[in-house]
């Protein structure tokens, strides 16, 4: 048996042009993502700065064009004054976020190296945890004001003579939760954000900001906190963050596939709020969001390593299947979706803890399954997001109901001549024909038909089996006088790509 879908699409009917940083992701001082990730003094691939070539080959192929560091929750425990100067000067700390070693071989010049190196951006946050305005401005001073003053300077003597000109800023992480090193009111975060983000621009007026939203949806304060911190800080900030994990943790594919709704409703509902502060405020000012965390994690909750205090110890190094991929495919189609609001997203994180890349110390370099649609998106989402008319069939979950059996956007760069149709069969039984009406864009050809699908939706990529889970070209999709005609394979991940010939 095999169900059926049916897509319209038209050129002239949009959602937004996408901004290729919802295609960000973050690198925090946790576990192995830094030390025995991206730095490995040592090892075969290292160069003379310790970083390792085959993470970066990896993450070059990703197209990453910015990246969230030093954290997460480590910032807020933060000196960043620590981590810059003479290696053999700097402390070796008790990092209170994760009850590890912090060394300080790895600070903000050198991961200013290594995004260089990666070719990506880097999204700066500040300690508003333990610290606030001055630390937060003099970093900026540090970091983006050319030279003739102390900070600055102080860069210069550390062999940095070009500033770093970092644009995009979070101010703070996850100030709401119980759990962070500094955690505060929305009154008491909203107001010191606001005040720390006047100074931040009064140093670099052309940078941007990211406010602190809610550490989850599932927060008792959600909402009214969204809505406090933007009535304090509006005039100050660009951004609101969202921060949401998921996971299959109770073994239900079915409603883990249908998370991507709650996803949805999330964005939905924080736009909402600042359209809310926006309208009471009278402001000309629209709020973006920014969902700068975002990812599938199942080993959420663990307990951390039974010995506290060591360094780099491996943390959340979860092993991702088949149906992890199939969920960060939904989520990636749920994020282009809201691409007139979600204008950076950044999947936590990039290597090793909870990452679609994994390293051994000392050892060989291999991509989990999740890697694959993050490749595939970034690399083929480029270009305007196309409002999409979908009626396919179905189905109820544990907690969702009239789910679609199909996640799918379409996405047209314009510049190429190219469709893209990004699309999840969430049917673990049944193939689907999915029927696309694409007659306003002339004539067309398939270019190739990507398909990620398996047998085992708990199939693994691993260190001695690395291509288990691996996509292929070859899918059944066939053009005919504007119409798509595609078979979409039960629970697989798909990515038609078309060609204009003819307008």
């Amino acid at each position: 048996m095999t169900i059926r879908a049916n897509m319209l699409v038209d050129k002239n009917f949009t959602v937004s042009v996408i901004d290729p940083r919802v295609y960000g992701s973050f690198i925090e001082h946790l576990g192995r993502a830094v030390y025995g990730g991206i730095y490995e003094p040592g090892h075969p691939t290292a160069d003379a700065n310790g970083f390792r070539q085959d993470a970066l080959e990896a993450i070059r192929s990703l197209r990453v064009p910015i990246i969230r560091y030093p954290g997460g929750n480590f910032v807020s425990g933060y000196n960043w004054e620590d981590g810059v100067g003479p290696k053999s000067e700097r402390k070796r700390l008790l990092e209170l976020a994760w009850w590890t070693t912090e060394t300080n071989e790895v600070g903000t010049n050198e991961f200013a190296d290594w995004a260089k190196l990666a070719g990506t951006e880097v999204m700066m946050a500040v300690n508003l945890g333990t610290r606030g305005i001055d630390a937060a401005r003099n970093l900026v001073e540090y970091c983006n004001h050319p030279s003739g003053s102390y900070w600055s300077d102080l860069r210069i003597s550390h062999g940095y003579r070009d500033p770093h000109r970092f644009k995009t800023w979070c101010l703070g992480n996850e100030m709401d939760g119980p759990w962070q090193i500094g955690a505060k009111t929305a009154v008491e975060y909203g107001r010191l954000a606001n005040e720390t983000a006047k100074a931040m621009r009064w140093v670099d007026p052309t940078i941007e900001l990211v406010a602190c939203g809610s550490s989850s949806r599932s927060m008792p304060t959600f909402a009214d906190w969204e809505a406090t911190v933007l009535d304090l800080t509006y005039d100050q900030v660009d951004f609101l963050s969202l921060h949401a994990y998921y996971n299959n943790n109770e073994n239900d594919t079915p409603n883990f596939l249908a998370r991507s709704m709650d996803l949805d409703q999330f964005i939905q509902s924080v736009a909402a709020i600042c359209d809310y502060v926006q309208a009471k405020k009278r402001s000309k000012k629209k709020i973006m969001l920014s969902l700068d965390e975002w990812n599938v994690w199942n080993s959420i909750g663990s307990s951390r390593a039974s010995e506290r205090w060591q360094v780099a110890p491996p943390e959340f190094e979860d092993v991702y299947t088949h149906e992890d991929a199939l969920a960060v495919g939904c989520f990636l189609i749920t994020i282009l979706k809201h691409a007139d609001r979600v204008k950076m997203a950044c999947i936590a994180q990039l290597i090793n803890t909870i990452a679609p890349i994994m390293t051994e110390t000392d050892g060989p370099l291999w991509l989990q399954s999740t890697y694959y649609p993050l490749l595939h998106a970034s690399t083929f989402g480029r270009g305007t997001v196309l409002l999409s008319n979908v009626d396919a069939p179905k189905y109820d979950s544990k907690d969702y109901t009239d789910v679609p059996y199909i996640e799918t956007v379409s996405v047209f760069d314009e510049e190429q001549g190219q469709l893209t149709i990004f699309a999840v069969n969430r049917h673990l039984e049944e193939n689907m024909e999915f029927d696309i009406d694409v007659r306003s864009f002339g004539d067309l050809r398939l270019i190739e038909h990507i398909v990620l699908e398996n047998n085992d939706l708990k199939a693994t990529n691993t260190k001695t089996a690395p291509n288990r889970v691996l996509p292929k070209s070859g899918g059944h999709t066939k053009v005919d006088q504007g119409r798509v005609n595609a078979i979409l394979s039960r629970a697989s991940w798909n990515v038609i790509r078309l060609q204009v010939t003819k307008k």
